[in-house]
């Protein structure tokens, strides 16, 4: 199987990771902050060695700035209800994830206004049209670091210093970019990050980073571990917010995981997508009868590449790429339906191929082959 969905997972793990997760079930695995055994206290130890991998690799001064979640949805969620009340106002895009949209929209019902901003038809965005949708209510602007759908790249350095100047908080989705583009967080915010995507983490895990001096609201309550006889929900980060038991065995997971991605090094594995991009777009635009979407420079995006091929629906290329070719994408909507309002295929949808660094450029020949045995028979 040549695996071409690392935009959703990325596949297959490391090693090593497997290895240090199978250790802690097996060897320790207490509740950490819970006890004071050694089983506590040595996942305990683990559990903030990965904070601080974390902290290290986003240039994160404070490592308890960092709240694990299950997942950047999670994250997202948090980030979104946890600063935005009625009467404020937040700017975000038409290349979002759902899991941007979805809370924004829920918000609206509780008196918080929107307005998502119009992109190209390539996923990229104006920021002169973020500017002119601040209101004097703004809070906070959202945007992605890279679209899920075309991997098109967005300007979060531009549209930070723009929220810094207008004394607007700036939350990043960083599903896309983070393990695949340089990435520091000391330009946001609020970011949120999956652990199982770039960063080569077990699937549940993810964290947002909230920078000093902002404050955001709880959005659940529970056990924490600190302040048990108090019956209101602590403040202090991260614990307070990390409500209920951690999955300890995940985030140890993802500390290594984070580890073995910042040895590689972002920028070597930035070089190595773009290369494999390249082939992939570049085979693909030449094909009669596929139509691929997104920019053309690969300079412009992440490891993504997507396409529709005349006379077939997304999800029958998907099916025959599998089942005949032993290569695994995904077609459909993406979690992004304004995405693909965006690049015209709201009424297609579109087959998605994703790079992660265990693909080469075989693989890469391999399926623009079989694109081009697909599209011959275009009905």
């Amino acid at each position: 199987m040549i695996y071409l969905d690392n935009g959703a997972t990325t596949f297959p793990k490391p090693k090593g990771m497997i290895e240090a997760m199978e250790r802690c079930m097996s060897e320790y695995c207490g509740n950490p902050g819970r006890s004071g055994h050694d089983l506590s206290r040595k996942t305990g130890e683990e559990v903030y060695r990965a904070r601080n991998t974390l902290a290290r690799f986003f240039k994160i001064e404070r490592p308890d700035r960092i709240v694990f979640t299950s997942s950047t949805t999670e994250a997202l969620n948090l980030a979104i209800k946890g600063v935005l009340g009625a009467g404020d106002h937040v700017v975000t895009t038409a290349m979002e994830h759902n899991s941007v949209l979805r809370p924004v929209r829920a918000l609206a019902d509780k008196g918080v206004e929107y307005t998502i901003v119009p992109c190209r038809g390539d996923g990229s965005l104006d920021i002169a049209l973020v500017e002119e949708a601040i209101r004097e209510n703004t809070r906070l602007v959202i945007c992605t670091q890279a679209s899920n759908v075309t991997g098109t790249i967005l300007p979060i350095e531009a549209l930070s210093r723009l929220c810094r100047q207008r004394g607007i908080l700036f939350l990043v989705d960083g599903a896309q970019g983070a393990g695949h583009l340089p990435m520091e967080a000391s330009g946001m915010d609020l970011l949120a990050v999956p652990g199982h995507k770039g960063l080569m983490g077990p699937l549940g895990t993810g964290f947002l980073y909230v920078r000093d001096g902002v404050d955001i609201k709880h959005v659940m309550e529970g056990g924490t571990g600190t302040a048990s006889r108090e019956i209101l929900q602590p403040k202090e980060l991260p614990e307070g917010y990390e409500v209920g038991t951690l999955n300890a065995p995940g985030i140890i997971g993802l500390g290594y995981s984070a580890a073995f991605v910042e040895k590689i090094g972002v920028r070597e594995i930035r070089r190595h997508q773009q290369q494999l991009t390249g082939i992939l777009d570049s085979g693909l635009r030449d094909m009669k009868n596929v139509t691929v979407y997104g920019p053309s420079d690969c300079r412009k995006k992440v490891g993504i590449v997507a396409f529709n091929i005349k006379g077939y629906n997304c999800e029958e290329v998907a099916s025959l790429l599998n089942d005949e070719f032993g290569i695994a994408v995904r077609s459909g909507y993406h979690c992004a339906g304004l995405a693909h309002k965006t690049i015209g295929t709201w009424d297609t949808g579109a087959v998605r191929m994703s790079m992660g660094i265990y693909n080469n450029v075989r693989h890469m020949k391999t399926a623009v082959d079989a694109v081009y045995r697909i599209a011959q028979r275009a009905r």
